[in-house]
């Protein structure tokens, strides 16, 4: 009788069982692939978070039918994950089993043909539903529009959505062959394609953009604004109609997920460093089969809560032997920590390096890009991994000659909302109201306003000179020189031949409210 029982059982359809399958979302690991200390957090600065071996504990531990996605921005950004190219990101996605990765910006950091090969060691597709190759118009054969993956039974769809961005917010050389079409437009396409070929039971969207809604509000509370309804992720899920968007690329989380009244979709966003993952819930009916809910927990990666795979820590003990021999060698000293802008103007890390780019280029001024300076700087030993993590990025100096008007110019476009997108070293800089106008930019030199005639030689990186987000005016002077000095190591140069005895000058750009 209990064979029979149990023959019955297991001949029911699916749909008659409730089912829940967990979706285990990450974006913009950027080679955070350790745990380590909570510094951040006042009340556990010393609780370590974070890193692959913790969300493989956690995911281990779920009993559900669960899927692994990723938004992108894998790699760039620790010496394990910039040194090996992305190979040991490969590696531990591999490992904890991911079912697919949109690609990020910064995924093409080191070149199309290092991310083809990234794919090429991946056991999971990476996705690109609006990525073309302009000659042809067709996709490159190392992305894939749509995934159909298979959980608990149910059919799910997950297409992934390249960030339009990328064009200038990688190297723009290395994408200068491909078209990034629009994210609402492609998104919309696929979505249809998908439901109406492959009738699937769920559509998800891995994307490499965001919501923008301001950090921290309640977002119980909060109405998009044109703006935001027509680009980003909520463009995107009230293009589409897709059950979820996963967003990613402006490093933001949302504990409780936002649920579109339009569209009904779930917009994800899960941070960044791989501090947390967010793990979505979708519930299908136990009569009809069909979904019916989604709901997302952001789950902080606590170790002393999840547990580290053992499994995963020797994986990544491999590629740590392999840096950790240089990273760990001493550079420099500093009396004092080199923080970040409290207020969105200069700081004390965006003063020392450009500082440091001046003196080592000979330059009359420096500008660095803000979002470029991923890390703060301790007091105590530099070493290498120190200089590494605050300049992640392989860009190279380039030297050229600017006009005062340009450099107002350049400082308009490089003020959006009165923050500061770029770091200045040999001139002082104060911009009013309106802040994209370049009448209301002020600056002086050595004490002495600045003309708009004046010719002055300037320093900065390749990433701006060549079409980075924010380098219009860089791209003016035709004699522009590429020295091909990697600014990492003028950064270390300049350590060496002046440890930092005390906090570079400040207020170098005064924003007038």
């Amino acid at each position: 009788m209990k064979k029979l029982i149990a023959a019955l059982l297991l001949a029911l359809p699916l749909s008659a069982w409730s089912l829940t399958i967990d979706v285990y979302h990450t974006s913009d690991v950027h080679g955070w692939y350790y745990s380590r200390p909570a510094k951040w957090d006042k009340e556990n600065s010393t609780r370590t978070i974070g890193g692959f071996p913790a969300l493989s504990a956690l995911v281990q531990a779920d009993k559900n039918p669960k899927l692994l996605l990723d938004s992108g921005d894998t790699f760039q950004g620790t010496p394990e994950g910039t040194l090996t190219k992305g190979l040991a990101t490969v590696t531990m996605m591999n490992h904890l089993g991911y079912s697919a990765a949109a690609v990020g910006n910064h995924d093409y950091d080191y070149s199309e043909a290092n991310l083809r090969e990234m794919v090429k060691q991946s056991k999971f597709p990476w996705l690109g539903a609006n990525l073309y190759v302009k000659e042809t118009g067709k996709a490159p054969d190392y992305v894939l529009p749509y995934k159909m993956v298979t959980a608990g039974g149910k059919r799910i769809a997950v297409i992934g959505i390249l960030g339009e961005h990328t064009v200038t917010s990688t190297l723009p050389l290395n994408v200068k062959h491909l078209e990034f079409r629009s994210e609402t437009a492609e998104a919309a396409r696929w979505t249809k394609e998908v439901r109406e070929k492959e009738n699937p039971d769920a559509v998800l969207i891995l994307a490499h953009n965001g919501l923008g809604a301001p950090h921290g509000m309640d977002m119980t509370a909060w109405t998009p604004t044109e703006a935001h309804a027509s680009s980003g992720t909520l463009g995107i899920a009230r293009a589409s109609g897709a059950d979820v968007v996963f967003g990613g690329h402006i490093h933001a989380s949302l504990p409780g997920g936002y649920r579109d009244p339009v569209s009904g979709a779930l917009l994800v966003e899960s941070g960044s460093s791989l501090t947390h993952v967010s793990r979505v819930t979708l519930d299908f009916d136990d009569k009809t089969g069909k979904l019916k809910a989604t709901a997302v927990e952001l789950v902080p990666l606590w170790t002393d809560l999840t547990g580290e795979d053992q499994a995963a820590i020797a994986k990544l003990k491999v590629f740590s032997a392999q840096v950790d021999a240089e990273m760990g060698r001493r550079v420099s000293e500093s009396a004092v920590d080199l923080g970040k802008s409290a207020d969105g103007t200069d700081s004390p890390i965006g003063n020392w390096f450009a500082d440091a780019m001046r003196r080592q280029s000979g330059a009359d001024i420096a500008f660095q890009n803000t979002s470029g300076i991923r890390a703060e700087m301790k007091a105590g030993t530099i070493t290498v991994r120190d200089v590494f993590q605050v300049m992640p990025f392989e860009n190279t100096l380039v030297k050229l000659t600017l006009t005062g008007e340009q450099l107002r110019r350049l400082m308009a476009d490089n003020f959006p909302n009165g923050f500061s997108k770029l770091q200045v070293s040999g001139l002082n800089v104060t911009v009013k109201k309106p802040y994209d106008d370049p009448a209301s930019v002020t600056l002086e030199r050595n004490g002495k306003p600045v003309a708009d005639a004046d010719k002055f030689s300037v320093a900065t990186n390749n990433y701006l000179t060549t079409g980075g987000t924010g380098g219009r005016v860089f791209s003016e002077d035709a004699k522009a020189e590429d020295t091909m000095q990697p600014i990492r190591e003028v950064l270390m140069k300049d350590i060496a031949d002046n440890p930092v005895r005390a906090l570079p000058a400040g207020g170098r750009i005064v924003r007038l409210d």
